[in-house]
């Protein structure tokens, strides 16, 4: 099955570089590009990718609005790409407001070519791109400023001790078979209780998962 993607970016020059990698895939079609939020989410609206990349900073309307507009649609629209952000920066308040509205994770714009090629795959099949090392590290960062809206900590009363634990690790960056080892568990078991946890929840995918996680106190800014 291909993966219908377009590319919304401010500079020419990386969405044509972008557009020549990820369509030299067989498994990939660059269906459009878009030089700010604002068409971004026009050409959204009329060609139904799969995923959008989108760059954070940019005229006109910025990736973040523009994310908002693609993940709450308006009554009658009811195509919701994904939605994996592009940024110069590894800590950037505008990814952590874009995971919070419903992004499935963001990229930095120097990572090499094969990682947006797995990204793109990684976020069409529904799950979330969560790179450890950066990801955590700024989720941690924006949790420690922001208060969290709601009483998020009160949801978490819906879950089991196990899927707790799921939802702890998850947070911490752990992959299903690294949960699976940690507990001792079949990984297609981690599936499952992750799949639970969501809906439990009433979260999207793995990102939001990480956010709520701070944002309840289950997990601390700095754990490891």
């Amino acid at each position: 099955m291909t993966t219908r993607v377009i590319i919304v970016d401010d500079q020419a020059m990386v969405r044509a570089g972008f557009a020549a990698l990820l369509a030299a895939q067989s498994d990939i079609d660059v269906v459009g590009e878009a030089p700010d939020g604002a068409q971004g989410v026009e050409l959204s609206r009329r060609t139904h990718p799969d995923v959008v990349l989108m760059d954070v900073r940019m005229p006109e309307m910025d990736g973040l609005e523009a994310a908002r507009r693609l993940l709450a649609p308006p009554p009658g629209v009811t195509h919701r790409p994904r939605v994996l952000m592009l940024t110069t920066f590894d800590v950037d308040d505008y990814v952590y407001e874009a995971l919070r509205a419903g992004a499935s994770g963001f990229l930095l714009k120097d990572a090499p070519p094969a990682d947006l090629i797995a990204a793109v795959r990684v976020v069409a099949a529904g799950d979330a791109l969560l790179a450890p090392s950066v990801t955590r590290r700024l989720i941690a960062d924006f949790a420690r400023q922001r208060p969290a809206p709601g009483k998020p900590a009160l949801r978490l009363k819906a879950l089991t001790e196990r899927e707790t634990e799921v939802l702890t690790l998850v947070a911490r960056g752990r992959s299903n078979a690294e949960i699976a080892e940690s507990l001792v568990l079949a990984e297609q078991t981690v599936k499952t209780h992750v799949s639970r946890v969501l809906t439990k929840l009433g979260l999207r995918d793995r990102a939001q998962a990480v956010v709520f996680a701070y944002e309840s106190g289950l997990v601390a800014p700095g754990e490891v």
